[in-house]
């Protein structure tokens, strides 16, 4: 049926299809940048936090549940920070509370610990949020993404951190035995960086301790690698990070997720630039890089994940853009009729013409229909955040028509 589709399809570039419905939490402040989930109430749902660049603040949202998960979700301003580029949760003091961790660049150029009411009942309440300056951060680079994970294996959780521009690191801070000691943290150096897009916990070498998937999107140290986990007794020692490349060097890569694409048992990375999706396939313990052409259309590559889009049992790749500037599509998914090893790769809509800057994208079911449907948020046109509905589990009656478009 695919097949027949695809041989059905318009002339025009891209893909015709209708774009998917969009439910928005929230447009309510200026340059939604990124969004990290987190179920911090225990509700079994994931939570949102969300740094609002140009706004100068970071939100928190509760999922309302699946039943009103198209309306506004209830939302709290953690803090109030100029440039947050990023906005992740952790506990950091062990009280119980999801607290907020805001990375800023621009003047900023620091870390900020939002520290959550530890009643439950006042998390929604902004005057029950405390925000303090991590004085090891303050002025010191232009911080972009931060990675709460236990690291030294002592006191609360430390935080992997990455940053861009003059004298941008990859780094980590190390919680001190009180973590509200914004005194007592201390960073710790394992790479000097161009533009950090990515820092991701996963274990790629098997060895129960997880690594740091890193990419970086420019300078000479650019591109795709891991560091490997020397484990706590050796985390102080920078050298004994052990850096394995991964690829993109000759590339500016933006943001990455992994998968498994092909479905081989094996994990795949993906990362994306500005007019393909770089697949990274290990074989024979060599990273191999297969490249992808993004379909005409849509704008500059941002971000892409893997999932299966349509539940016919095969991976398919969703993509997100910037630049993105109307006629073009911000957000798309591709599909195969194959494999993904052999193609074709055929296009299918998302977004629409809506939206200019898209940002990093969650695929994650929101309303719990058993199909996934993709999160993000757009900084540019002021779409704010927001989730695309699947309609692959609607009712067929309702669905909007089909007609998908090979790459190209």
């Amino acid at each position: 049926m695919r097949l027949l589709a695809f041989l059905l399809a318009s002339s025009l570039p891209g893909s015709a299809e209708e774009p998917w419905q969009r439910h928005t939490l929230d447009d309510s402040s200026q340059g939604a940048d990124g969004v990290r989930l987190a179920d911090v109430n225990g509700d079994g749902l994931m939570d949102i936090a969300t740094g609002w660049e140009e706004g100068g603040i970071v939100r928190a949202y509760l999922h309302p549940g699946h039943a009103k998960a198209k309306e506004k979700w209830p939302a709290v301003t953690v803090g109030n920070v100029a440039s947050p580029e990023d906005a992740v949760f952790a506990d950091l003091d062990g009280d119980g509370a999801f607290d907020v961790i805001s990375s800023c660049e621009g003047r900023t150029k620091s870390i900020f610990f939002h520290w959550a009411p530890r009643d439950a009942a006042s998390f929604l309440d902004p005057n029950s949020w405390k925000t303090e300056k991590l004085l090891a951060t303050d002025g010191k680079q232009a911080w972009m993404y931060a990675l709460p994970l236990q690291i030294d294996g002592k006191n609360g959780p430390d935080l992997f951190v990455g940053s861009k521009g003059n004298k941008a690191t990859v780094g980590w801070l190390q919680s001190p035995a009180n973590p509200r000691d914004l005194a007592g943290w201390t960073y710790h150096q394992l790479q000097e960086a161009g533009w950090i897009m990515s820092l991701i916990s996963v274990d790629l070498n098997h060895d129960t301790l997880p690594d740091l998937l890193v990419s970086d999107r420019r300078g000479k140290k650019r591109g795709i690698y891991w560091l490997e986990n020397p484990g706590p007794g050796s985390a102080l020692d920078a050298k004994a990070w052990k850096r394995h490349p991964v690829g993109g060097q000759n590339r500016e890569i933006k943001f990455i997720s992994h998968g498994d694409l092909d479905q081989d048992g094996h994990r795949d990375i993906i990362g994306i630039e500005k007019k393909s999706i770089v697949w990274y396939r290990l074989e024979k313990s060599k990273w191999v890089e297969r490249v992808i052409p993004l379909p005409e259309g849509v704008g500059g590559g941002k971000s892409a994940a893997i999932c299966d889009i349509d539940l016919d049992g095969k991976n398919d790749l969703v993509f997100s853009c910037e630049g993105a500037k109307a006629p073009l599509s911000g957000l798309r998914w591709l599909s195969t009729e194959n494999s993904a090893l052999n193609g074709p790769w055929i296009s299918h809509e998302i977004a629409g013409p809506r939206g200019l800057k898209y940002d990093r994208l969650i695929p994650y079911d929101i309303d719990k229909d058993g199909d996934p449907d993709i999160l993000c948020c757009e900084e540019r046109d002021q779409l704010g955040v927001f989730w695309y509905e699947n309609p692959h589990l609607t009712p067929p009656s309702t669905r909007s028509p089909k007609n998908p478009k090979t790459a190209q």
